[in-house]
């Protein structure tokens, strides 16, 4: 049962897997995967340290049989090998399509050892020990196989009861041979899962190589030595003078932005400024002019006071009988508009003699004074 409902969580993982892909090549909004707990406590043994099978015989299950799934204590055997070498998404992909080729599965992964590998494909970044290490600690594997064949033989497939073969399906061609899975696909063994485009050992070491400057600073940087790096004296002077030179750069890329940034403020506050200052202008010339402009209020204010002016220092004809001095309306004061001071109180009049005369008034005579 245990079985079963592990091989239905590995399902739903690669139907969850295919939505996923199919949603994001269709640009729709993912949906959220419910929380729950899957992890393995512990790495995948290796094959040299399990307890030997029992003494039954070795039987193939046939594919229709996978398909439609095993016994819980009979789980289709599926083997994967390779390099693991950088160990990346890309393996990884590769182990969970392997691992949910049936229902219920049980994964055997083998790993070549060093000697096998630099014979047949070139160095290695990582040895074999940190291969291993890896490829146990996925949690897709259930089986390791320590310094596996480059070719799969007989005696290996019946020793480890293996069931199926997962690879890729492109031909591989090596140590001689046009396809080292020809006689395994002959034979009906052979279960083709898909690469991972975009990712692999061989782009991640180019990635490396083409930026090896870029690198080696980096290192350098973190505390590696120049020996560590296989960097020679004159090298190591040299990035780090690149170091320097990149510092200074960067911090003229930041002044710049901040005196870009400082400018657009400057700007905008200058703009609201002139803005104002129009405002005000306009506003003060409009002023002006209601005062001053021709037809302002000064020239109104002139006008009525020359006005004033005019007819209070006018003589203004006697009467033919003239009135007393109780009878004579006092006449009128006339006070300029710029002048607040209020004026003396008037003397009396002066005697005149004759038969005609003018009178004048006080208001004359102060005008005279002035």
């Amino acid at each position: 049962m245990e079985a079963q409902s592990s091989s239905g969580l590995l399902l739903s993982r690669k139907r969850r897997r295919e939505s996923f892909n199919r949603e994001t090549e269709e640009g729709e909004k993912l949906g959220k995967i419910p929380r729950c707990t899957v992890g393995l406590k512990h790495p995948a043994p290796f094959a040299d340290e399990l307890v030997p099978a029992d003494g039954k015989p070795y039987e193939r299950v046939s594919m229709e049989e996978a398909k439609r799934g095993t016994l819980p204590e009979r789980p289709v055997r599926v083997y994967a090998d390779g390099i693991f070498d950088v160990f990346h998404s890309g393996h990884a992909r590769a182990l969970m399509q392997a691992k949910c080729l049936f229902p219920n599965t049980h994964l055997i992964v083998g790993v070549c050892s060093d000697d096998l590998t630099h014979k047949y494909k070139g160095f290695t970044v990582m040895n074999e020990d940190e291969r291993y290490d890896a490829i146990i600690h996925c949690r897709y594997v259930d089986e390791v196989v320590r310094n596996a064949p480059w070719t799969l033989s007989p005696e290996f497939l019946t020793k480890h009861r293996i069931d199926f073969v997962a690879h890729d399906d492109i031909p591989y061609s090596s140590a001689g041979s046009d396809d080292v899975y020809r006689h395994i696909k002959e034979a009906g063994m052979f279960a083709p899962t898909q690469r991972t485009e975009g990712i692999s050992t061989s782009d991640i070491i180019t990635r490396i190589v083409r930026d090896y400057d870029v690198y080696v600073r980096r290192n350098l940087q973190r505390g590696y030595t120049a020996k560590e790096l296989n960097v020679s004296f004159i090298n190591e002077k040299k990035y780090h003078l690149q170091e320097r030179v990149d510092k200074v750069k960067r911090k003229v890329r930041d002044v710049e932005e901040k005196s870009k940034e400082f400018v657009q403020k400057v700007e905008e506050k200058s703009i609201d400024l002139i803005q104002k200052w129009e405002e005000k202008s306009r506003e003060f010339i409009g002023n002006f002019l209601q005062m001053f402009g021709p037809e302002g209020a000064l020239k109104h204010m002139l006008k009525e006071g020359k006005g004033r002016m005019l007819q209070a220092i006018s003589p203004r004809q006697s009467p033919n009988s003239s009135p007393t001095r109780e009878e004579r309306s006092p006449s009128p004061t006339f006070r300029l508009p710029f002048f607040t001071k209020t004026s003396p109180p008037p003397s009396p009049p002066p005697h005149h003699s004759g038969a005609r005369g003018y009178l004048i008034s006080e208001d004359d005579d102060e005008d005279d004074e002035n």
